[in-house]
C-alpha cells in the first residue's frame, strides 16, 4: 500500500498551506525583538490569541480543499505544519533558563508552560474544525464511518483513557531516550543532569516517540491519532509540574548552568512537543493502518 505521487503532493499542498499562513505569515504574532528568544502562548496577547484561532480556522478549512478529495484524512497536517516552523525558529530552554535565573521565576515560568500546550492544542483543535467545515460543504456523511463504531461506550471510554495515558508514558520514555545530550553526575552521583538537546534531536525525539506510540495504541487499541495527539501536552504539563517543585528547581539553580536539566523533556519548549508531537501521531497512526493491511493481505 504505497502513496501514490498524487497523494503525496496533496500532503506536501496541506502542509505548505500551515507553512505559508501559520508559519511564516503569523510569526509576527509571536517573533520576540530578539532574535533567539523561544515562542511562548503568554507572549502572544489575547488580540494575538484570537487571530491566531481564526486563522488556524482558515488554514484548515484551505487545506481541506487543497487535499481533496481526501481532505479530511490530510487537512489536519496543516495547523501543526505552520507550529512546527515556529519550533525550529524558537529560541531554546536554555534561553529561559538564562532569562529566569532564580527559583521562584522558574517555578512561575513552568507553570505557565502547563497552560502554554493546552494553547496550542487549541490552535490545532481550530484547524480541525476548519477541515471540518469544509468536509460538511463538500462531501456527506460516509456510512462505513457509522458502522465503526461496535464497541459498548464503557469499553470505548476505557480505550481513549489507556491510549491517552500510554502515548503519554511511551512517549516520555522514548524522548529522554532519543533527545540525548551530554549527561553529567553530580558530585554525589545521585543526580544526573541533561544538556539542552540541539533543535534536531528534539525534532527526531518527539516525531518518532510519538510515532511509535501513535503506532502502538493504534495496533493494540484500534484508535486514532487523537489521543496521542492530547498526549503531547499531557508529557509537558505532567513533567513541568515535576520539575517545578521548589526543591528541585533550587538544586539546578545552586549547581548547575542553566543548559543542564533534570531530563530531556523538561529541555522541549509546549509549541515544540505538540507541533511536533501531533505530527508525529498522525504519522504513526497512518503506519499502523498500513502495516494492519499489509498482515491482512501481504502474507496470505
Amino acid at each position: 500500500m504505497e502513496l501514490s505521487l498524487l497523494m503525496r503532493l496533496r500532503i506536501a499542498a496541506a502542509a505548505a498551506t500551515g507553512v505559508v499562513l501559520i508559519g511564516l505569515l503569523a510569526w509576527p504574532l509571536t517573533a520576540s525583538s530578539e532574535p533567539l528568544a523561544a515562542v511562548r502562548a503568554s507572549d502572544i496577547g489575547p488580540g494575538g490569541a484570537i487571530t491566531l484561532v481564526v486563522l488556524a480556522f482558515l488554514t484548515g478549512f484551505i487545506a481541506y480543499f487543497v487535499s481533496w478529495p481526501h481532505g479530511r484524512e490530510i487537512g489536519i497536517l496543516a495547523v501543526p505544519s505552520g507550529l512546527a516552523i515556529w519550533a525550529v525558529r524558537s529560541g531554546s530552554m536554555t534561553t529561559l533558563m538564562q532569562l529566569y535565573p532564580t527559583a521562584a521565576q522558574r517555578q512561575a515560568l513552568f507553570t505557565t508552560f502547563k497552560w502554554d500546550s493546552i494553547f496550542w492544542l487549541v490552535i490545532v483543535a481550530a484547524g480541525f474544525a476548519g477541515v471540518l467545515l469544509g468536509q460538511k460543504i463538500l462531501s456527506s456523511p460516509r456510512p462505513a464511518e457509522k458502522q465503526k463504531k461496535s464497541n459498548s461506550k464503557p469499553a470505548q471510554y476505557l480505550n481513549a483513557i489507556i491510549a491517552l495515558v500510554g502515548s503519554a508514558l511511551i512517549a516520555q520514555f522514548c524522548i529522554r531516550i532519543f533527545a540525548q545530550d551530554v549527561k553529567v553526575f553530580d558530585g554525589l552521583g545521585s543526580v544526573v543532569a541533561v544538556a539542552q538537546p540541539s533543535i534536531g534531536q528534539i525534532v527526531f525525539a518527539v516525531l518518532v516517540s510519538f510515532g511509535l506510540a501513535a503506532f502502538i495504541v493504534k495496533k493494540f487499541l484500534n484508535v486514532s491519532y487523537m489521543w496521542p495527539a492530547i498526549a503531547s501536552a499531557l508529557v509537558t504539563a505532567f513533567f513541568t509540574s515535576t520539575y517545578a517543585k521548589q526543591e528541585v528547581l533550587q538544586y539546578f539553580v545552586q549547581r548547575w548552568p542553566a543548559a543542564f536539566f533534570s531530563n530531556s523533556v523538561i529541555s522541549i519548549l509546549p509549541v515544540q512537543m505538540v507541533a511536533f508531537g501531533i505530527l508525529g501521531s498522525i504519522a504513526g497512526y497512518w503506519m499502523g493502518v498500513r502495516y494492519s493491511y499489509w498482515r491482512k493481505h501481504e502474507i496470505q
